[in-house]
Protein backbone atom coordinates (compact mmCIF):
# COMPACT_ATOMS: atom_id res chain seq x y z
CA UNK A 1 0.00 0.00 0.00
CA UNK A 2 1.16 3.96 -0.87
CA UNK A 3 1.43 6.11 1.56
CA UNK A 4 2.68 9.71 1.79
CA UNK A 5 2.24 12.38 4.07
CA UNK A 6 1.35 16.03 3.65
CA UNK A 7 5.06 17.98 4.20
CA UNK A 8 5.18 21.29 5.95
CA UNK A 9 3.50 23.96 3.59
CA UNK A 10 3.13 21.81 0.76
CA UNK A 11 0.49 22.34 -1.61
CA UNK A 12 -2.47 20.04 -2.45
CA UNK A 13 -1.01 20.07 -5.60
CA UNK A 14 2.34 18.60 -5.40
CA UNK A 15 1.35 16.22 -2.33
CA UNK A 16 -1.14 14.81 -5.49
CA UNK A 17 1.88 14.28 -7.63
CA UNK A 18 4.22 13.00 -5.51
CA UNK A 19 1.61 10.49 -4.10
CA UNK A 20 0.84 9.18 -8.39
CA UNK A 21 4.91 9.41 -9.01
CA UNK A 22 4.74 6.74 -5.61
CA UNK A 23 1.54 4.59 -7.12
CA UNK A 24 3.27 4.64 -10.37
CA UNK A 25 6.37 3.13 -9.07
CA UNK A 26 5.34 0.54 -7.10
CA UNK A 27 3.45 -0.88 -9.94
CA UNK A 28 0.11 -1.07 -8.35
CA UNK A 29 -1.98 -0.16 -11.38
CA UNK A 30 -0.24 -2.53 -13.14
CA UNK A 31 -1.14 -5.55 -11.42
CA UNK A 32 -4.92 -4.23 -11.15
CA UNK A 33 -5.11 -3.81 -14.96
CA UNK A 34 -3.25 -7.27 -15.71
CA UNK A 35 -6.05 -8.61 -13.39
CA UNK A 36 -8.65 -6.88 -15.32
CA UNK A 37 -9.03 -8.98 -18.24
CA UNK A 38 -7.70 -12.32 -16.59
CA UNK A 39 -9.56 -15.24 -18.01
CA UNK A 40 -9.10 -18.72 -16.36
CA UNK A 41 -7.48 -21.67 -18.24
CA UNK A 42 -9.48 -24.16 -20.14
CA UNK A 43 -10.33 -27.24 -19.06
CA UNK A 44 -8.76 -30.34 -20.87
CA UNK A 45 -12.92 -31.38 -22.08
CA UNK A 46 -13.55 -27.54 -22.78
CA UNK A 47 -9.91 -27.63 -24.56
CA UNK A 48 -10.83 -31.25 -26.56
CA UNK A 49 -14.37 -29.85 -27.59
CA UNK A 50 -12.45 -26.31 -29.22
CA UNK A 51 -10.28 -28.87 -31.64
CA UNK A 52 -12.42 -31.02 -32.42
CA UNK A 53 -14.91 -28.55 -33.57
CA UNK A 54 -11.91 -26.79 -35.30
CA UNK A 55 -11.17 -29.98 -37.16
CA UNK A 56 -14.85 -30.22 -38.43
CA UNK A 57 -14.57 -26.66 -39.79
CA UNK A 58 -11.41 -27.52 -41.48
CA UNK A 59 -12.57 -30.64 -42.59
CA UNK A 60 -15.90 -28.80 -44.63
CA UNK A 61 -14.24 -26.23 -45.55
CA UNK A 62 -11.68 -29.48 -47.81
CA UNK A 63 -14.91 -30.70 -48.84
CA UNK A 64 -16.02 -27.73 -50.17
CA UNK A 65 -12.92 -26.87 -52.30
CA UNK A 66 -12.67 -30.49 -53.42
CA UNK A 67 -16.33 -30.19 -54.97
CA UNK A 68 -16.09 -26.47 -55.60
CA UNK A 69 -18.45 -24.96 -53.99
CA UNK A 70 -16.08 -22.70 -51.63
CA UNK A 71 -14.52 -20.81 -54.41
CA UNK A 72 -17.78 -19.89 -55.98
CA UNK A 73 -18.88 -18.32 -52.31
CA UNK A 74 -15.47 -15.85 -51.74
CA UNK A 75 -15.72 -12.50 -53.47
CA UNK A 76 -12.36 -11.54 -55.07
CA UNK A 77 -12.89 -8.10 -53.47
CA UNK A 78 -12.99 -9.28 -50.23
CA UNK A 79 -10.92 -12.34 -50.18
CA UNK A 80 -10.61 -12.72 -45.96
CA UNK A 81 -14.55 -11.91 -45.62
CA UNK A 82 -15.40 -15.24 -43.75
CA UNK A 83 -19.13 -14.82 -43.51
CA UNK A 84 -20.31 -16.41 -46.53
CA UNK A 85 -18.03 -18.95 -45.94
CA UNK A 86 -19.52 -19.60 -42.05
CA UNK A 87 -22.77 -19.92 -43.74
CA UNK A 88 -21.57 -22.58 -46.13
CA UNK A 89 -19.80 -24.01 -43.42
CA UNK A 90 -22.86 -24.05 -41.35
CA UNK A 91 -25.27 -25.50 -44.08
CA UNK A 92 -25.86 -29.53 -43.99
CA UNK A 93 -23.05 -31.43 -46.15
CA UNK A 94 -24.25 -34.31 -47.90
Amino acid sequence: MVEVRRKEGESPESLLRRFTKKVQASGVLLRAKRGRFYSSKKTKLEMREVAARRKLIQEKKEFLRKIGKLDDFIDPKRPNKRGTIKKLLQARVK
